[in-house]
């Protein structure tokens, strides 16, 4: 597909999770990892200032090594990491440059717009710094990635119509999801004519190792598609999509991908009746019925991270891996100036204003115990 005058196919290469040889980046692995990506058509990579080592090592295995004009290399500035003046913000710029070598961005982003993240890069005017990079040839198409509200989007669109395009969370799991929205911010991307990079198809490999229940109906319908298939293609079939990202970490998952986006074809409609019936198979596993309204925030002494503590113990629910729902849970509180449940008080002004009726209390302690304590299993 043509998208702002480039030719890219469905399948972009995430540099977030490369190959590690210990604590080093297993840069031969990386070299056969890009050699088999673009054998087989593909062309765009992503990688950000903030990934440690990725504009290093994508250097090293795709820039040094291939024609400047055979790929489209996408990196980000993160105008609210560690910046305190506009120079610390737009130097990031020279460092991504200095890093890859590569002479240009084809996608240039400003990153991970949503909530107080978005006051720095009004601050810093970043949005005319790009543009100014833009005039100069440095970077060709300049936009966005988002983690907020559709309702948030809706206004930085209508700001900021100069951005080409924006990255968005999509994947079939957080379509309806009341704290992501992928629905809601994909509609108002569609409303504003924006096309889209895809990012977390695979929820970070949670979709890959779905809930059993789920991932029964998946194997059922077609034995011989891995269950990550299905999350990747649900994106790659909605409209306006310029590619969709995989933050693949071995060769193996890169050829389970390019197997079925080599020669893509959309979601059939008995295959969308699939993902429906398993969607309907994860909302009928028991969450804390918690929509993300932040009523109880609103009344909480104590400034306690209700709902995100919420959001993280439904994603324990859902997926496993207890490391990585602390880790959500400690950015969704700790990384919104939030403090964690063992702060509550329990002197339950938030029950008396929820309108999902929660015992807040008595989750804020099962959380607590699942999620941050020490001995937590």
């Amino acid at each position: 597909m043509t998208y702002l005058g480039e030719e890219i196919k469905k399948l972009g290469f995430g540099l977030m999770r490369l190959p590690k040889n210990g604590e080093d980046f297993d840069i031969d692995q990386i070299k056969a990892m890009v050699d088999r990506f673009m054998e087989s058509g593909f062309t765009y990579f992503d990688t950000a200032w903030v990934y440690p080592g990725s504009e290093d090592a994508i250097r090293q295995a795709l820039v040094e090594r291939y024609p400047r004009e055979r790929y489209q290399l996408a990196t980000k500035n993160a105008a609210w990491m560690n910046c305190e003046t506009r120079e610390d913000a737009i130097a990031q710029f020279d460092v991504s440059l200095k890093r890859t070598s590569a002479g240009y961005f084809d996608f240039y982003l400003l990153h991970n717009l949503g909530e107080s993240r978005t006051d720095f890069f009004d601050r810093y005017d970043m949005w005319s710094f790009a543009q100014e990079k833009k005039r100069q040839g440095l970077i060709r198409h300049v936009g966005f990635s988002f983690h907020s509200t559709a309702d948030e989007l809706e206004e930085i669109l209508t700001a900021h119509p100069e951005m080409e395009f924006v990255q968005l969370q999509l994947n079939f799991a957080d379509w309806e999801n009341p704290a992501i929205q992928s629905r809601a911010c994909y509609e108002v991307a569609r409303k504003h004519g924006k096309p889209i990079v895809v990012m977390e198809p695979v929820k970070g490999g949670m979709l890959a190792t779905p809930p059993e229940s789920v991932a029964e109906i998946l194997r059922k319908a077609d034995p011989t598609a891995s269950v990550a298939s299905w999350a990747i293609r649900f994106a790659a079939s909605l409209e306006g999509i310029i590619t969709v990202l995989s933050g693949m970490s071995n060769l193996e998952q890169m050829d389970d991908n390019i197997s079925f986006m080599k020669d893509f074809t959309p979601l059939s409609v008995e295959e969308q009746a699939v993902l429906a019936e398993a969607q309907e198979a994860l909302d009928s596993i028991p969450l804390i019925p918690c929509t993300v309204c932040n009523y109880c925030a609103k009344v909480c002494p104590e400034n306690i991270g209700i709902s995100g503590a919420f959001t993280a113990m439904n994603y324990l629910t859902l997926y496993g891996g207890r490391e990585a729902a602390a880790y959500q849970g400690s950015w969704l509180i700790e990384g919104h100036g939030m403090k964690k449940p063992d702060q509550c008080i329990k002197c339950g002004k938030c029950e008396q204003v929820c309108p999902q009726h929660i015992a807040i209390r008595d989750e804020l302690e099962r959380t607590d115990r699942a999620l941050f304590l020490p001995d937590a299993q």
